[in-house]
């Protein structure tokens, strides 16, 4: 093409988007996916001197090589893929290419590896297999190099359903093929792969014994272990009791649930170990923990006023009494459920009133909802604009992140936060968005509740007490040992009315207020949340 304003070259423009490398400059960079191959050594040798003899051929200069070592290829997160990424990209000397054996030893990983390759291509950097040679500066190049990465996925995913299809059989055989657990080496006999209990085994071993036969607690077995040699957490100490593998038995996730009997060596017997598993039902104080008890009906759902966790029963046998206690260690947080349950009657009772106000009640709460969703649509207007303000922000940030203008590092600070305030924002909206094709049937359900609530509670199954209880404290009660109190964050907001209303009407009856029932008592905020009471 003839130039033909000559004294105009200073004002000439280049394609931004050349893609062809331009430069002699390049890396080197070699990958095994196993330990084993990396071991050997022959894959590494035989990667380095085919692309060390292309780039002697092409006259190309070697700044570095990368690599050198096992990296699985199913993630491109790979420490000296990474560093090898940084260098061309960052490097004074203009790095042109990158060499590799072949396209599977850059990545396995299909679509990002494209990505990966053809960002770096709007560099000038290019991707160069030296068994898979393409020219990449063409459209079909560029295209047989992408179906070399997509068949490299491809063939890795196929190997990964061969290895777990065979991994599987295996484990239906009895064979375990993987790191047997603590007590146990993989050994070679006579060339036939074999697991056998070690020092450590025998130990455990006694562990199981201590537990079934002295009645140790498992505190007690950590500490005696630890004196023989063998220091765990009490952790470790429950996971090992309550793993099957120890008495002959293989459980995996790729058996669907089946139990298989082992090819390995038993460490202790099945009855030793199901002794075990019921004594592990049992907590360090000899109590027995009870699922379902209609003596603790307020279980998990008292929480412990000191560190918040829900409480759990037990019965002491001897006395025959239940009792609430924490399972945090150090709280020393416990009180006898009869008390704690009648306590919790006397709070059901303000919540409770006379049948004779039932078309006052009806009519407030109709009233009150009424005037909730006039008042709410100018709020939700708001939070629905601020959704779509963090919405815009997420969108943002992705796609300076995939051009590159920030690290991940950044942009998983700012997704969290971002994401974080999304939920809070969707929480509040939720709150406001209540919706009932039904809603008189609502408020009639939930004042035939309130007109029987305590001894409707006291009546009910363990079960339905459960739900009832949720439904009127929503996130529980806390226990306040130092008081002897109960007390709770958060009453649904339905209920909070009736009892409003209630306490409003005993007042008025006892002439302490001069209220006219017929008008709004209470008025809910931006927190009312009528649930749908189906028990």
């Amino acid at each position: 093409m003839r130039n033909v304003a000559k004294g105009f070259e200073k004002f000439a423009k280049v394609n931004s988007n050349i893609t062809k490398a331009l430069g002699f400059n390049c890396v080197i960079y070699t990958r095994v996916s196993t330990k084993e191959q990396a071991d050997n050594n022959l894959s590494l040798q035989t990667q380095r001197k085919a692309c060390e003899t292309y780039a002697q051929k092409q006259g190309y200069n070697v700044l570095s090589y990368f690599g050198g070592t096992y990296e699985s290829a199913k993630s491109d997160e790979r420490k000296e893929f990474k560093r090898m990424l940084d260098f061309v990209k960052k490097s004074k000397e203009k790095v042109s290419h990158i060499i590799v054996y072949s396209v599977d030893r850059f990545s396995r990983s299909g679509a990002n590896a494209i990505y990966i390759a053809s960002e770096l291509k709007k560099q000038g950097i290019t991707v160069f297999a030296v068994t898979q040679p393409t020219d990449t500066t063409t459209a079909s190049g560029s295209l047989q190099q992408n179906i070399h990465f997509i068949f490299s996925e491809y063939d890795n995913q196929m190997r990964r359903e061969k290895c777990i299809a065979g991994t599987r059989e295996k484990l239906l055989m009895g064979y375990w093929s993987t790191k047997a657990p603590l007590g146990y080496d993989n050994v070679k006999i006579n060339g036939e792969k074999k697991i056998v209990i070690n020092e450590k085994g025998k130990l455990i071993k006694k562990a199981f014994e201590w537990k079934a036969y002295e009645g140790l607690t498992n505190m007690q077995i950590r500490d005696r272990l630890a004196d023989m040699g063998l220091p765990l957490h009490k952790q470790m100490i429950t996971k090992i009791f309550e793993n099957p593998f120890y008495c002959g038995l293989i459980t995996h996730n790729m058996l669907d649930g089946a139990i298989i009997e082992g090819k390995h060596e038993k460490l202790v017997s099945k009855e030793l170990f199901l002794k075990v598993s019921q004594l592990q039902d049992m907590n360090s104080q000899g109590w027995k923990v009870f699922e379902e008890n209609e003596q603790l009906p307020l279980k998990k759902f008292l929480l412990c006023d000191k560190c918040g966790k829900p409480m759990r029963g037990y019965i002491v046998k001897k006395k025959n009494i239940h009792y609430y206690k924490c399972g945090t260690n150090g709280c020393c947080v416990n009180e006898n459920a009869k008390r704690l349950n009648e306590q919790f009657q006397d709070m059901l009772n303000e919540f409770t009133f006379e049948e004779k106000y039932l078309p006052v009640f009806r009519y407030q709460l109709e009233a009150t909802f009424q005037k909730f969703n006039e008042d709410k649509s100018g709020a939700i207007e708001t939070l629905e604009k601020e959704l779509c303000d963090i919405d815009k922000k997420i969108e943002r940030l992705e796609e300076r992140f995939i051009s590159e203008e920030i690290n991940r590092e950044l942009y998983e600070k700012y997704i969290a936060k971002y994401k974080e305030e999304k939920k809070e924002f969707e929480a509040k909206l939720n709150d406001l968005e209540f919706k009932s094709s039904n809603l008189n049937k609502e408020i009639d359900t939930a004042l035939k509740i309130a007109i029987n609530l305590t001894d409707s509670w006291k009546n009910y199954n363990y079960n339905t007490k459960q739900a009832l209880q949720k439904i009127v404290y929503p996130e529980g009660i806390y226990y306040d040992k130092k008081n002897g109190q109960c007390r709770t964050k958060r009453v649904n907001e339905v209920m909070k009315l009736i009892a409003s209303f209630s306490s409003k009407i005993k007042a008025k009856k006892e002439g302490t207020i001069n209220t006219n029932v017929n008008q709004s008592l209470f008025v809910a905020g931006t927190g009312l949340e009528p649930v749908t009471f189906g028990l």
